[in-house]
């Protein structure tokens, strides 16, 4: 029962749940960033270039036989992926920036700081 108990306690981290939300958004992300790839920016700015090259598709690139077509199609997404999760990195710790810069409330005085204040206006009332 203690291993089962174990597992338990390690699977309902929230670690772990936050790690396998992480990976599901991942996947719908690299849809997006797919779709992005192969319908925006290979129409727009890589056409062009395959048309120059005579070529109709970015998948069928290749060389002596070396098909670097997909190759290279797959480290534009990677550079996309890149940029979009530097740009939300960034983002998040511009944010925690700003909580950390917030003024924080002067904290109450201490006991003997207390004391000393009630000293010096005794004093100041003295004829």
């Amino acid at each position: 029962m203690g291993v089962i108990k174990e597992f338990k306690e390690f699977a309902l981290k929230g670690n772990v749940i936050d790690l396998a939300i992480g990976v599901v958004i991942g996947a719908a992300f690299s849809a997006i960033v797919k779709s992005l790839v192969d319908d925006v920016i290979t129409p727009l700015i890589l056409n062009p270039a395959l048309e120059a090259a005579g070529v109709k598709d970015i998948a069928s690139l290749e060389w002596n036989s070396v098909k670097y077509g997909n190759f290279l199609s797959n480290v534009i997404s990677f550079f996309v992926v890149a940029i979009v999760l530097f740009m939300i990195v960034k983002g998040i710790n511009s944010l925690r920036k700003k909580e950390e810069a917030a003024p924080a409330a002067p904290p109450a005085p201490s006991n003997e700081e207390k004391l000393l204040m009630e000293i010096r206006d005794a004093l100041k009332n003295r004829p």
